[in-house]
């Protein structure tokens, strides 16, 4: 307890420098943008009048560390700030965004999971036969596909040729109906998914791998106990230490993917409101959502560290 705790007043401690840092890298990266965004607001056929009012009302006109800190000041009480000619709240877009590209991140991480795991151990118990080798290839096949092509290909194949499952379309609520929920969600997700299997099994096999050469699976399987019970209560969990561990790391590979994985497939996320932003010049959407973005990251992250306390006995004390 004293141990997770710790763990994760640490991580709370640095959540407030991150996003700090996350804040100063977006503001200033799309300070230097040449696009003014009095005209990407009002249109190109505002005239220079219109511009120059706009940008006095907006405080566009003053010291970039002026229009930070009016963004911190904001932050602070929960204002993300506006975009757009009608001034649409960049916290409702993200309210809406959000729980998208979390619903497709959580997606395909579960089918990353479940099948890393089942192919990893499968891979670990048949070592060096011909399962083995199958396996190992189809990992490596897997880590080198792009999501991108994927996606693409996947569009092509079930959705344009087979005509099996939507590749574009309104999302439906999971809990109204979700079997069109799964249904619209499924290409997106294995896109997604499909390098992280590749990765994952590879580490669980050599996790596996290492946990059954150890003594202990071997004076168990010598007194008797099935390897099976032996493989699912000891060797198994033990593995699992080194793919949780990595499969942190992974989570921001998911989050990111499923930002261009959305702009493929049409999926009103994340993805799609970082894009509409950049190609508006909009900042403070823009802003908005790589910060929400990078805290929801943070969380995640620190979620997966307290998964090594629940996972490994060892590292907790009294």
């Amino acid at each position: 307890m004293n141990n997770l705790l710790r763990l994760i007043g640490n991580r709370l401690l640095w959540l407030p420098v991150m996003i700090i840092g996350v804040t100063i890298l977006v503001f200033f990266i799309m300070a230097l943008s040449p696009i003014d965004q009095a005209y990407s607001v009002l249109g190109e056929n505002a005239t220079e009048a219109q511009a120059q009012a706009y940008r006095e009302e907006h405080g566009l006109d003053d010291p970039v560390f002026v229009q930070y800190g009016r963004f911190m000041a904001g932050l602070v009480t929960g204002d993300l700030g506006s975009y757009g000619a009608n001034s649409a709240s960049v916290a409702q877009r993200v309210a809406e965004a959000l729980p998208i590209t979390l619903q497709l991140t959580f997606l395909g991480l579960i089918i990353a999971v479940v099948f890393a795991v089942i192919l990893g151990v499968i891979s670990a118990l048949y070592r060096d036969k011909w399962p083995d080798q199958v396996i190992r290839i189809f990992s490596i096949a897997c880590i080198a596909t792009p999501s991108f092509w994927l996606a693409v290909l996947l569009i092509l194949l079930f959705s344009s040729n087979l005509h099996l499952l939507p590749a574009s379309g309104k999302l439906p609520d999971f809990f109204v109906d979700p079997q069109g929920w799964l249904a619209r969600m499924a290409l997106p997700a294995i896109s997604l998914a499909v390098p992280v299997i590749g990765q994952l099994t590879r580490v669980v096999r050599t996790s596996m791998v290492e946990e059954l050469d150890k003594d202990y699976v071997r004076t168990a399987l010598g007194a008797g106990i099935p390897k099976g019970v032996v493989v699912a209560r000891n060797v198994l969990r033990n593995a699992l230490i080194t793919p949780v561990t990595v499969l942190g790391l992974r989570i921001g590979y998911l989050i990111g993917g499923a930002v261009i994985i959305e702009v493929i497939f049409n999926l009103p996320g994340m993805g799609m409101a970082i894009l509409s932003g950049i190609q508006s010049n909009y900042v403070m959407l823009v802003q908005g959502v790589v910060l929400c973005v990078a805290v929801a990251f943070i969380i995640i992250n620190i979620i997966v560290d307290m998964l090594y306390i629940l996972i490994d006995p060892r590292i907790r004390t009294v």
